[in-house]
């Protein structure tokens, strides 16, 4: 039994392995998955001397609490959060180095949802389709954490960085999300289109990996009816029969037959890992490229 090993003493809410997913097999109905805040998994395998594609631990609202069995650095990021080891205080989004035996307790965030748990070596488990993502839609990759479960962990390969500061944003007070119109608002009316840049909107608590779900005004069609399926990309705004818009996460369909308003840009879905329930939406349009 090796001794590069984290023992799961307390799993949390949702902790899940995540790297940068699975790209490039949505044509097998395959979802991207990976990290939802990935700036934030980044930084954390960077803090520890981790290559960016390294996988980390992503937990949910009430963080994870960890048990290595030989001596390990590790950095957590993301939403805030408290950090002990063996009981004593420990920076949070900086490099720790955790004794062997001693119990590593990530505390529940402060702000934000999410938080990263990036351990040297990297969490080494067996990879699917060329990821460790666990992915909730489609069950591939190591289902969540559960208490009593055992990590493997890779061999470090570089040394941790040195920093006083880790400049990196916080969790939003409001989200803004910008997005291109289409493929499907013609679907829409023309008050519909209106109504989603100047609605209010709310994160729903229904939200999680899969998409952002909100809370707000109905946005109304002028097609009534599905459409066939047709694929689905990472920030699609795809809205269903209740009329209330969802944002496509890491963890999404690859087909879908609601229509789809606009498309969210890429950099602004970090944010929206973060956002808790209740969080203002403002949707802003802005030109195609």
């Amino acid at each position: 039994m090796t001794d590069r090993a984290l023992a799961v003493v307390r799993a949390g809410a949702l902790t899940t392995v995540q790297d940068r997913g699975r790209p490039g097999h949505a044509h097998l109905g395959v979802p991207r998955s990976g990290a939802l805040d990935a700036p934030a998994a980044a930084l954390a395998n960077r803090l520890v001397g981790n290559p960016v594609e390294a996988a980390v631990l992503e937990t949910t609202l009430d963080g994870c609490a960890l048990r290595p069995r030989s001596v390990v650095t590790v950095a957590v990021t993301g939403a805030p959060c408290p950090v002990t080891v063996g009981g004593s205080p420990a920076p949070w989004g900086a490099p720790v180095r955790v004794p062997a035996g001693a119990l590593l307790d990530i505390g529940p965030a402060r702000a934000g949802v999410r938080s990263y748990v990036a351990v040297a070596g990297g969490v080494a488990v067996a990879p699917v389709l060329g990821s460790r993502s666990t992915d909730l839609l489609s069950g591939l990759g190591p289902p969540p954490l559960t208490d009593g479960t055992v990590l493997p962990l890779g061999r470090p390969d570089g040394m941790h960085t040195r920093v006083d500061v880790v400049p990196h944003p916080g969790p939003p007070s409001e989200l803004v999300l910008r997005v291109t119109p289409g493929p499907r608002d013609g679907w829409f009316t023309a008050s519909a289109l209106r109504t989603l840049v100047t609605g209010t909107y709310r994160v729903s608590s229904a939200s999680n990996r899969i998409g952002l779900r909100t809370e707000g005004p109905s946005l109304e069609r002028a097609v009534s009816g599905e459409l066939p399926s047709e694929g689905m990309v990472l920030g699609a705004v795809q809205v269903p029969p209740d009329g209330r818009p969802v944002v496509f996460l890491a963890d999404h369909p690859t087909t879908g037959g609601y229509p789809v308003i606009a498309v969210v840009r890429g950099a602004d879905l970090p944010a929206a890992a973060q956002a808790v329930p209740g969080t203002p939406v403002r949707f802003m349009v802005v030109r195609r490229r």
